[in-house]
């Protein structure tokens, strides 16, 4: 028999990852901030929870993904949260991208309500996420993994088991600081090339035949190009994952001096974003300055 689940943050990628389950012939609670956000999957068969304490009374697996540490600690700890509804022998899979001392907060919390958390922040942008085919790097036990692939297996297509609780976010972090400084560093070189008056369709021609190709760059360079920004995974939260990388680093000892700069960046242009934008959407800083120095 397959458990039941409950599913709260409905956002870019919570929404797809609900229909998939849906698809998957589970019994799904969801509950978002923004209600009205749960409607077109109440039409498909999900039940609505009234709060994210009734949503994890009614599911044997809640999923967590939500937008950053404030919005993660009040669906878990704020009134009628998903602590005071958990049941015992039932998982949290928390899947937002968060620092990995609060993932290490909330398995103690939930360890000593008799039920088990899953670090699993995931991988594969929503384009993963339609398709049922994100990556999840998970932390916890092994066990409880294994009592809930069934269920991943309808939203995921690989998972890795990280280590402890902290490890996943950790990779998270890091993977997301490779990411940002891929696309940053197409954008810097794209900024070198149309200055000198070459198109940047030449530059990505010559990557694609050399080892400056990626997957990455494979789905970002062609919107780079076209100046087209919708948010696949917005600037706002690169921008958090950036500050929380760099305040783990910190507490490391481990300088960081490339993210602290690409950082800045990203801050001079969601400051000046006027609209929630990809982070590829990077490149405007180098295309406001190309702009002043034709005088435009």
């Amino acid at each position: 028999m397959k458990p039941s689940v409950g599913l709260i943050g409905l956002g870019l990628m919570g929404r797809p990852m609900a229909a998939n389950l849906l698809k998957g012939g589970f019994e799904l609670t969801v509950w978002n901030r923004t209600a009205s956000r749960a409607n077109a999957l109440v039409e498909q068969g999900a039940k609505r929870g009234a709060t994210p304490q009734d949503v994890a009374s009614r599911s044997d697996v809640v999923i967590t993904i939500v937008s950053d540490p404030p919005a993660l600690e009040s669906v878990v700890w704020g009134e009628a949260g998903v602590l005071a509804g958990l049941r015992r022998g039932s998982v949290l899979i928390e899947s937002s991208t968060v620092s990995p001392s609060l993932e290490r907060r909330i398995a103690d919390e939930v360890s000593r309500r008799g039920a088990e958390l899953l670090e699993a922040p995931v991988t594969g942008g929503t384009w993963g996420a339609e398709k049922g085919e994100l990556v999840f790097m998970v932390g916890g036990a092994a066990e409880t993994l294994e009592r809930v692939q069934p269920v991943l297996s309808a939203i995921g297509k690989r998972w890795f088991h990280l280590g402890p609780h902290g490890a996943a976010q950790t990779v998270k972090l890091a993977m997301n600081l490779l990411l940002g400084l891929e696309v940053d560093a197409f954008a810097e070189a794209l900024a070198l090339v149309t200055r000198a008056g070459v198109p940047g369709e030449k530059l990505v021609e010559v990557m694609q035949s050399s080892m400056g190709r990626s997957p990455l760059l494979d789905l970002k360079a062609p919107l780079m190009l076209k100046g087209d920004y919708k948010p696949s995974f917005p600037l706002r939260l690169m921008h958090k994952d950036f500050s929380l990388a760099l305040e783990l680093a910190n507490q490391l000892g481990v300088p960081l001096p490339a993210a602290s700069v690409v950082r800045e960046i990203f801050s001079a242009v969601k400051g000046a974003a006027s609209e929630d934008v990809d982070y590829s959407a990077i490149s405007r800083f180098w295309q406001k300055n190309e702009a002043k120095a034709r005088g435009n």
